[in-house]
């Protein structure tokens, strides 16, 4: 019923896949934050409470949600736009400043001044994630800004491949959103792929692709995904309900499965080798996949090249971002692996 894919027999072809990549153009709405770390070790438990006591040893700032989706498009060799909504703040300004460093486009940003620039701060000791807190505001976007965003889209027609909504469930993506970037696209042949997120899976209907985890994907179907046959039942369900062309599940340490509207299920194979952290690694997937797609891969080969990329991300700590020699060096030594 599921095939698996044999990626050895790929290797060399998606080698040159990558190059690929370069100069595609897409667009990426959604949820824009700040992810914060701090750094430290643990030596003690703290003696007011049983708790870890934390010795800092250094602070680091990374552009997260779609934010990071922008940033794995660009380190990929893509040319990605990001629209989104920002506070008018210290961190709004930071995620400004640090994009405009990176080389990248700031005109999409729109600014709410009752609405604080999300950040997610993590204490990370000795390779570990101790706690993370969030310091934002969840509410729907104000009318005037969701037709700001639509605007821009607009004015932007004719300079994109495709679309991705990163949906981190800060109320940036909505229905009325959703409706608005189906009726105003010019070319209806534009991709749009989703990262969802678990309660608004009823504004993703009709898009091309949706990349879902798998908790992600059971808590959508109401069941429990626990072996072959609960995944194909959620995987088919998921193209009826939600109309869509294909569904990606993520599965961990398990791999992908690719369910395609012919019918089709594929199953990659975990690449990683070491997983530390999986903090970002859905922003690779989608970007990867979308990128891959929007240059003219199929959907399997565009799986196989996201399945490298989230190799590579779930290895280090901290969000990170993969680059193009890279990605080509993690598919020729995993190819090798394989063949030795």
């Amino acid at each position: 019923m599921i095939r698996e894919i044999d990626i050895y027999s790929h290797g060399e072809v998606l080698r040159r896949h990558v190059d690929d990549l370069s100069d595609t153009k897409v667009i990426v709405v959604g949820d824009i934050l700040m992810d914060e770390y701090i750094w430290g070790d643990v030596s003690r438990i703290s003696p007011e409470a049983p708790v870890p006591v934390v010795e800092v040893r250094q602070e680091t700032k990374m552009l997260g949600g779609a934010a990071n989706v922008v940033n794995n498009i660009a380190s990929l060799g893509g040319i990605p736009i990001l629209c989104g909504v920002i506070g008018d703040d210290q961190t709004g300004r930071e995620i400004v400043d640090t994009m405009m460093q990176k080389g990248l486009r700031t005109d999409g940003l729109i600014s709410e001044p009752d609405r604080p620039t999300s950040i997610k701060t993590r204490v990370v000791a000795h390779n570990q994630q101790v706690v993370r807190f969030d310091r934002e505001k969840r509410k729907r976007l104000e009318r005037e800004s969701i037709k700001r965003i639509l605007d821009f889209i607009r004015q932007m027609e004719g300079n994109y491949e495709a679309i991705i909504v990163s949906d981190y469930g800060k109320g940036v993506i909505s229905a009325e959103l959703m409706e608005g970037l189906r009726e105003n696209l010019s070319d209806p042949g534009t991709l749009i792929a989703v990262d969802p997120k678990i309660g608004n899976f009823e504004f993703y209907q009709g898009v091309d692709v949706i990349t879902p985890n798998h908790h992600e994907a059971a808590a959508f179907c109401r069941i429990e995904i626990a072996d072959e046959e609960s995944l194909v039942q959620a995987g088919r369900r998921m193209l009826h309900e939600l109309n869509c062309r294909s569904v990606l599940i993520t599965q961990g340490k398990d791999g992908m499965t690719l369910f395609e509207g012919n019918g089709e299920i594929s199953h990659v194979p975990t690449v990683a080798r070491k997983v530390f952290d999986v903090t970002g690694a859905g922003d690779t997937v989608i970007s990867a996949l979308c990128l891959g797609l929007a240059s003219g891969m199929d959907l399997k080969s565009a799986a196989m090249i996201a399945n490298f990329a989230a190799g590579i991300v779930v290895g280090e700590v901290g969000t990170s971002t993969v680059g193009v020699e890279d990605l080509k060096k993690a598919i020729g030594g995993r190819i090798l692996e394989i063949a030795g």
